[in-house]
């Protein structure tokens, strides 16, 4: 009676393995079309970016670039004519806050708003006429 036993067991353990080998090969096997898709995508992208760059290559080549922008743009030649002196530049504006200041913004709105508007070059706000009503 233990033999027949020893035997069931012995059979029982045999089909558990044949179904564990099965399980790894259907894993394997599926592992492996999964690395074979992978590796095909690989060379469609790796194909697609060898076309991108032929594309931009065609697309940034300088004599194309320059017949384009001959026949597209009315360009002229530079002239010397274009370029001022630096006597002709404005004088840049006076320094509102020293550079000192560890807090430049909190300056600037200590100083107020009249003194700002002639040291940035802005446009002088209009007169009140509510000041000049009230003075006649």
């Amino acid at each position: 009676m233990f033999v027949r036993l020893l035997h069931l067991g012995v059979i029982a353990a045999l089909v558990a393995a044949a179904a564990y080998v099965y399980d790894i090969k259907y894993e394997t096997t599926l592992r492996a079309e999964r690395v074979a898709k992978l590796q095909h995508d690989i060379r469609a992208e790796r194909d697609a970016t060898a076309a991108l760059r032929a594309e931009w290559a065609k697309l940034a080549n300088p004599a194309r670039i320059q017949k384009l922008a001959q026949k597209h743009l009315q360009l002229k030649p530079f002239q010397t004519s274009q370029v001022d002196s630096f006597d002709n530049l404005p004088m840049r504006p006076p320094q509102i806050v020293p550079p000192d200041t560890s807090d430049p913004i909190g300056a600037m709105i200590d100083i107020g708003d009249d003194d700002l508007t002639a040291s940035t070059g802005s446009i002088d706000p209009a007169p009140d006429n509510s000041k000049t009503d009230k003075a006649q």
